[in-house]
């Protein structure tokens, strides 16, 4: 039996004071064929979709399955689900669990006088509110290793933070590059996710109900930013990145998004809910971290046994969060409509994986609805595997 591992890792892949000193260009190289590091912010020039890039947006929809490096950690399943959410945004997020989640949107825009695409990257993390905004920068394409983007940090540059996601058939190559914000140059790979394309059926749906793609502003940003409003470094006079935020231990992204200055915050995204899980546990499960999996496919028979034998229900999870011991519920934000099927599982032996022994709720089909927040309880976590 195959069995996920225990992703206890949303401290390393959120936090942005980390990185690795190792570069592995897994993307190809950029079409300015710079071959020195950038120190420090760089010049910021909008790639123009209106001439090529525009089919970034439907590249990246789809739910990807595969392998993610984080800093130093090998991680050997991860997954993203890419879907539409209006005519030209296409939207996915990891949710970590107690710890917090990370979502990277893109969207068309125009940014200095420049018809491009912009991408939306950040999340909560330990009380701590994030965003920063990426704008295309460069585009390529080879016929031994696909179609090859780049996106900087809009106002620091590729010398602050950058991405680069290379698309070759089913494939898709994402690393993703930071300096704390300016503070410890010349970037370092921060994340490395391979993997390939396990299905595009959830996000044509998406796509139908939305008239996506279409090649029309998302969100307006031909204004460029509010300038008060951008984080600035301490011991800095002015922002060298296009980021906000906001600590409060206390709060929730609710609350936070708007004082933090971010132009754009969760209730301006179209057609995303929120699914709120209340778990009642059992008194077996009392003490024991909580799996709070959302996948396309039954993960349990109807006696609340794993069936986890083939690829095809392993590889349907599309949200895998982790929850700690003493929590009984998770919010899930940012949350594609859609159908999904609920399962809870207990880590009983706490080895940190999902295997013999483990508690499990009965996989139950749920329907989100869009721009909704909805409430469901499990109350069956009591099957033993």
């Amino acid at each position: 039996m195959k069995f996920f591992q225990y992703l206890f890792f949303s401290v390393c892949l959120l936090c942005l004071w980390s990185c690795d000193e190792q570069v592995r260009n897994i993307a190809g190289p950029t079409t300015d064929n710079s071959s020195e590091p950038a120190i420090g912010p760089t010049p910021v020039n909008p790639w123009n979709i209106n001439t090529d890039g525009f089919d970034l947006l439907e590249k990246m929809q789809g739910h990807w399955v595969g392998t993610n490096r984080v800093i130093a950690t090998d991680y050997d399943w991860f997954s993203f689900d890419y879907r539409p959410i209006s005519a030209s945004h296409v939207h996915g997020i990891f949710e970590g669990g107690t710890s917090g989640n990370l979502l990277t949107s893109f969207f068309v825009t125009d940014f200095k006088n420049t018809r491009t695409i912009m991408a939306r990257n950040g999340g909560v993390l330990n009380g701590i509110y994030r965003t920063s905004y990426f704008v295309l920068d460069s585009v390529g394409s080879s016929p031994t290793r696909g179609k090859f983007y780049r996106l900087v940090d809009a106002i620091g540059g590729r010398g602050v933070m950058s991405m680069e996601l290379r698309f070759k058939g089913d494939s898709l190559y994402f690393n993703a590059y930071t300096s704390r914000l300016g503070l410890s140059v010349p970037p370092a790979r921060h994340m490395t996710f391979k993997a390939t394309k396990q299905n595009l059926d959830l996000a044509q749906t998406a796509a139908t109900a939305v008239g996506f793609p279409q090649n029309v502003p998302a969100w307006d940003f031909s204004n460029g930013f509010v300038s008060e409003n951008l984080y600035v470094n301490q011991g800095k006079t002015e922002a060298e990145s296009a980021s906000f935020l906001f600590e409060d231990a206390n709060s929730d992204v609710f609350t936070m998004a708007p004082l933090s200055g971010d132009p754009f915050t969760i209730s301006n995204h179209p057609r995303l809910a929120n699914l709120q899980v209340n778990i009642s546990r059992s008194v077996q499960t009392q003490g024991k971290s909580l799996f709070v999996y959302l996948s396309k496919l039954p993960l349990t028979d109807t006696n609340g046994l794993f069936q986890f034998q083939t690829n095809d229900a392993f590889n349907s999870v599309l949200k895998f969060p982790v929850i700690v011991e003493n929590q009984n519920d998770f919010l899930f934000t940012y949350l594609h409509p859609g159908e999904y099927y609920l399962t809870v599982i207990a880590d009983a032996n706490n080895d940190q994986t999902i295997s013999q022994g483990d508690i499990t709720s009965i996989s139950k089909r749920i329907t989100v609805l869009p721009e909704t927040t909805q409430q469901v309880t499990v109350n069956d976590l009591i099957y033993q595997n």
